[in-house]
């Protein structure tokens, strides 16, 4: 396995298909957050092999992505735009870029999904940085798509690494 998500999505498999006293109700709750977790996946394969239309693949079109850190003692909330993420995922760069999830909660209801997980992001094999990632997603005929990301950023030197 290369990452501790796609671990928990054979895991989630595995309990949707081996669990005897899983009800039917629980079988759907099990493949359906497995749906969702399985958009964000697609997201990090897409950024690892840096294929943005596979990365835009993930996306509604009117997408957020936010990020929170303290710079110099004081927070700061940075905004990026879809485009741009999407384009420098597919601007060659020589490390691979890895974001490593664990402590995946996933919360549905409806149409509108939320995972909240702890996450490590790798230059190559270097630690750049971590923090929480807050995902939400919206379903509709063509399936799951991520309408915002928001994200702490915490140092390397800060990180307690479960994943």
């Amino acid at each position: 396995m290369k990452s501790p998500l796609r671990a928990t999505l054979v895991l989630v498999t595995l309990a949707v298909c081996l669990a005897p006293s899983a009800t039917a109700q629980e079988a759907a709750r099990l493949a359906r957050d497995q749906a969702v977790v399985s958009v964000i996946v697609e997201l990090f394969d897409g950024m690892r092999a840096g294929d943005s239309a596979m990365v835009r693949r993930t996306f509604a079109p009117d997408a957020r992505l936010v990020s929170t850190s303290i710079r110099d003692g004081q927070p700061v909330l940075e905004s990026v735009e879809i485009d741009r993420f999407v384009e420098a995922v597919g601007t060659p760069h020589e490390e691979v870029w890895d974001e490593r999830l664990w402590n995946v909660e996933v919360r549905v209801d409806a149409n509108l999904a939320t995972v909240w997980t702890e996450y490590a992001f790798y230059l190559g094999e270097e630690l750049s940085h971590c923090g929480v990632d807050a995902f939400q997603l919206f379903k509709d005929s063509d399936g799951w798509k991520i309408f915002q990301i928001a994200d702490t950023r915490r140092g390397a030197d800060t990180c307690d690494i479960d994943g």
